[in-house]
């Protein structure tokens, strides 16, 4: 019986089993991991930031002209200074916080809220609306408020 046993008698004797024992054709199709996950490619896009000799560490370059911002001359904390007395004579805008080591004021004009964010470019100060998923706000109200603050501002 031993020597039965010992002789590669099937039943007896534990083989390999799974698809891996296969041929190579009837083995069932892997796909590889990176090809059944989604593409992620244009996800977040990131900001353009100037280099180079035209704006100092910490200075960015002021966006394409749009409907959400406009640029000031002047330093950065004066202008922020001055925003926020310029914010204070706009009608039906309130004021829920400001924090100028971030340069910028939460406020709610016209039923919708959203930051009013100043930052310091190579050509001066950049004063802008931003909504908050973090994108420039481009609504009316948005809108409306930096028509206002840029006549109250000088900016251009």
């Amino acid at each position: 019986m031993s020597i039965v046993g010992l002789s590669g008698c099937k039943w007896f004797h534990k083989g390999p089993k799974g698809d891996y024992a296969l041929e190579a054709q009837a083995r069932p199709l892997e796909v590889p991991p990176d090809l059944n996950v989604p593409s992620t490619a244009g996800a977040m896009q990131v900001p353009a930031v100037a280099t180079g000799g035209a704006a100092g560490a910490g200075q960015q370059a002021a966006p394409a002209s749009n409907t959400s911002g406009f640029n000031v001359a002047g330093k950065r904390d004066e202008v922020f200074t001055k925003l926020g007395v310029a914010l204070g004579g706009v009608d039906g805008l309130t004021i829920a916080s400001s924090a100028q080591l971030l340069g910028s004021y939460d406020v709610s004009y016209q039923g919708v809220s959203f930051l009013v964010r100043v930052s310091e470019i190579a050509s001066g100060t950049y004063v802008s609306a931003v909504d908050p998923r973090g994108v420039p706000a481009n609504g009316p109200e948005s809108t409306r408020l930096m028509a206002e603050l840029k006549n109250k501002l000088g900016g251009t």
